[in-house]
């Protein structure tokens, strides 16, 4: 193994639940309601498909990109109130920075990761930060990692990913990584069923990497997109 690739939202920050929330608020100022349901599956997605099922299942006629400029708005602001890293983060950065190379790969735009990254003191563990404003097809499908993957001059299978959401899982799986699903309490119902491995939390996933990293047998998986 040559890398680990990092989601962000939900995975190593805690920001799924205030997406729950600037979307209520979005969908209240149109005299609408989003459900949980709606909301789960946004999860994981490119920004606009997103921002697509918003419009179409709360019943919203307004332009796709006037909604998500107003969403990335309101997403700020709660940022400039500050987020906290998921518990075990910086241990598991700490633990394999030097020894791997680390990347992010976040549906999110990259105005999000030049917040968020250097508020926490993140973004000098990673080699490569990719950002869903910089590909064409988001999760699932396998675009964002087989383009960090490239820019991290490393094959699928030499990379570990880790993810929260059923669509981010899927899009690692579908580029050929060994995937670690770490669900969060948003998505612990959906199917992780074709991930090599779920975990409850990322003490657990940093003792899963070194499980793989001791174990004898290559793996040869190639992209199953």
């Amino acid at each position: 193994m040559q890398a680990i690739i990092f989601d962000m939202d939900g995975l190593m920050v805690d920001t799924e639940p205030l997406y729950w929330e600037v979307a209520r608020e979005l969908a209240a100022r149109f005299g609408k309601s989003v459900s949980d349901a709606t909301l789960r599956k946004m999860m994981g997605r490119s920004r606009h498909e997103s921002m697509q099922i918003f419009a179409q299942d709360c019943g919203i006629d307004r332009p796709i990109d006037e909604l998500l400029a107003e969403r990335e708005r309101l997403m700020l602001q709660r940022y400039a109130r500050g987020v906290e890293p998921m518990p075990g983060l910086r241990e598991i950065l700490d633990r394999f920075h030097g020894r791997l190379k680390l990347a992010v790969a976040t549906s999110s735009p990259m105005k999000f990761t030049d917040v968020l990254l250097p508020a926490l003191g993140l973004a000098r563990y990673f080699h490569v930060i990719q950002t869903g404003d910089q590909i064409l097809r988001g999760k699932p499908d396998p675009e964002i990692y087989l383009k960090t993957m490239s820019r991290l001059q490393a094959r699928p299978d030499e990379c570990i990913v880790l993810e929260d959401s059923r669509a981010g899982a899927l899009a690692a799986h579908r580029a050929g990584a060994y995937v670690i699903a770490i669900p969060s309490a948003l998505t612990a119902q959906e199917d992780f069923s074709f991930a090599d491995a779920r975990v409850r939390n990322l003490h657990e996933a940093a003792e899963q990497i070194e499980r793989v990293l001791a174990s004898p047998q290559p793996r040869t998986t190639t992209s199953r997109a």
